[in-house]
């Protein structure tokens, strides 16, 4: 599995694969990922042997104008920070690597970008126990929590300091 920046080539790919989790995610129209896209600091897909493109994940820096309560959260929070806001990876190369390898770079990434630490939430109410235990193999660690969409859902706010991790 290779990663690489993404280009406007994979975004009916990436919205096809955020159309596969969308009950973990919210939804995306091609003009809202071009939006995020051009806010992104990190955009990156994986591309399987066939030159498929199997996963992405999407990450902000603080300053952008990024419009999610989930972000806002962390911008109110923390000064200089990374945010993952959504990690995908498709139904048929889960449990292949490919998370713990995006997470890899997107940490290289963030200490190269001085970012101080690296935020995400995931649902807990109804819960991801996937993302959870994923992210907490990761060293992430819950700073807070909030109710989004409507009061339908409520998340786990997380974050790691770079520094803790090894």
């Amino acid at each position: 599995m290779q990663l690489r920046d993404t280009t406007p080539s994979d975004f009916p790919r990436i919205l096809e694969l955020n159309a596969e989790s969308v009950h973990f995610l919210s939804p995306l129209t091609l003009e809202r990922l071009a939006f995020l896209d051009g806010q992104a600091a990190y955009h990156r897909v994986a591309v399987d042997e066939a030159g498929a493109v199997a996963a992405f994940l999407l990450a902000f820096r603080e300053g952008s104008a990024y419009d999610s309560p989930n972000y806002r959260w962390f911008a109110e929070h923390y000064e200089r920070f990374l945010y993952v806001d959504r990690v995908v990876v498709s139904a048929t190369h889960q449990g292949r690597g490919v998370g713990p390898r995006f997470y890899a770079d997107l940490f290289a990434f963030a200490g190269q970008a001085r970012a101080m630490r690296v935020t995400c939430e995931f649902d807990i109410d109804p819960p991801n126990e996937v993302s959870r235990r994923f992210h907490e193999r990761h060293g992430f660690r819950e700073v807070g929590s909030q109710a989004v969409a409507g009061g339908t859902k409520r998340v786990s706010l997380q974050a790691v300091a770079l520094e803790e991790i090894g």
